[in-house]
């Protein structure tokens, strides 16, 4: 088991950095990261204070309105109702078939009352698949993980996109 610090403990070291470094209005507020696939979906949440994409689980579920049902009830178990979802745009910028399930995706988590945030998600399989190279993460193992990785790249890369704006822009 993983010891985490008392809350009290985080926030005396995120305090003095609200209003910097893309801290926002809801600068306490965890976020939950989704790569939505079509067999399996990976899930990812930051830390309170923003800076750090952690993995939380795959997902096997084809059926959207079951998976968003999933994907609420993993937001509420994390304490978040924001949601940043890998929008998979083809290379030149276009939508495809994965974009737009990902919008119509977003359209029932938003139902759901959820905030989504729609976040370009090129190459980030490619980058999780790397990293598994990397790491000689093979077979079922990776099969497994893959997605929850991809979860995680997109979640950090919208994480490291707001600490690089303005603090209430």
């Amino acid at each position: 088991m993983t010891a985490h610090p008392a809350p009290e403990i985080l926030e005396a070291v995120i305090s003095p950095l609200k209003g910097w470094h893309g801290m926002k209005d809801k600068a306490n507020e965890r976020l939950l990261g989704i790569d939505l696939g079509t067999v399996r979906t990976g899930f990812a949440v930051s830390d309170p204070g923003g800076f750090l994409a952690s993995p939380i689980e795959t997902v096997t579920e084809r059926d959207l309105t079951r998976l968003a049902d999933r994907a609420f009830s993993i937001a509420a178990g994390q304490g978040t109702a924001r949601v940043v979802l890998g929008h998979p745009r083809n290379m030149d910028g276009s939508r495809g078939e994965s974009a737009r399930r990902a919008e119509e995706f977003a359209a029932l988590l938003t139902e759901r009352g959820l905030e989504v945030i729609l976040w370009d998600e090129r190459m980030t399989t490619l980058s999780a698949i790397g990293f598994l190279n990397q790491t000689n993460t093979r077979g079922k193992k990776r099969k497994g993980v893959v997605d929850t990785v991809a979860a995680v790249i997109i979640l950090q890369s919208y994480l490291d996109s707001r600490k690089n704006q303005p603090a209430g822009s």
